[in-house]
């Protein structure tokens, strides 16, 4: 396996890292065309985009190599049925998703339901068959819950582990990460994601285990501009 040395990496080498996120209410047509050229044009790992908007970014990005991803039960986690998620997924899939983040059912969790919980993210890697990122919001679980929620997402099958869905349940940080990948088997791998917005913060990360990060900051990230103080994602 091969090291990389995270701090000999200039910004612009950090791209391949980074996956360029855009959720706001409101982007049209022309935003979201711009923001899958981004990611192809700073070759960012993925460019996130909400499910409306898969078709039109798997286009602009085909052939590029760029994976295309999106979420679902987010920004509120928890809230799909579980048929309604796996459904919602094998479409994503169909209109050229590649990977798909989604919440998971922290008070099913919480209600002693682990085979609800597990049984809830089965259901989409299942119906989806690319990589499942399962968001699992460690700051509102106690410590038994964290460890609980850990084991249920690995054993229904998640490709990653990300630490929350957004910066608004936490701010990434490397205690998290590294909280993840001491407890992920080989082959199970760790997103980080909340409110990155600078490269030194990135580089934390990636040297806590994380092989990617997800961000709307990206290009401020790779180009070493002001940071981005809407960045919560």
């Amino acid at each position: 396996m091969t090291t990389v040395d995270f701090r000999s990496l200039t910004p612009a080498q950090l791209a391949p890292y980074i996956q360029h996120t855009k959720i706001e209410v409101g982007s049209t047509r022309e935003d979201m065309t711009r923001h899958a050229e981004e990611a192809a044009s700073f070759g960012f790992n993925a460019a996130m985009v909400p499910g409306s908007w898969v078709p039109l970014t798997a286009e602009v990005l085909r052939g590029t190599g760029i994976e295309v991803a999106s979420a679902l039960d987010f920004p509120t986690v928890g809230v799909m049925t579980s048929a309604g998620k796996a459904a919602e997924a094998a479409e994503l899939v169909r209109l050229g998703a590649t990977q798909i983040d989604i919440g998971v059912q922290i008070g099913w969790l919480k209600s002693g339901d682990f085979d609800g919980f597990r049984e809830d993210i089965a259901g989409v890697v299942r119906a989806a068959g690319v990589p499942i990122k399962v968001m699992l919001e460690l700051p509102l679980l106690t410590d038994v819950e964290k460890e609980t929620a850990v084991q249920l997402a690995i054993e229904a099958g998640a490709t990653y582990l990300k630490n929350a869905s957004s910066g608004q349940i936490e701010t990434a940080n490397p205690a998290s990460v590294r909280y993840l990948v001491e407890r992920a088997p080989e082959g199970v791998l760790v997103k980080a994601s909340g409110s990155i917005k600078g490269f030194e913060q990135t580089i934390s990360l990636l040297e806590a285990g994380a092989v990617c990060v997800g961000t709307s900051a990206g290009i401020q990230i790779v180009t070493q501009t002001a940071d981005a103080n809407t960045a919560s994602y």
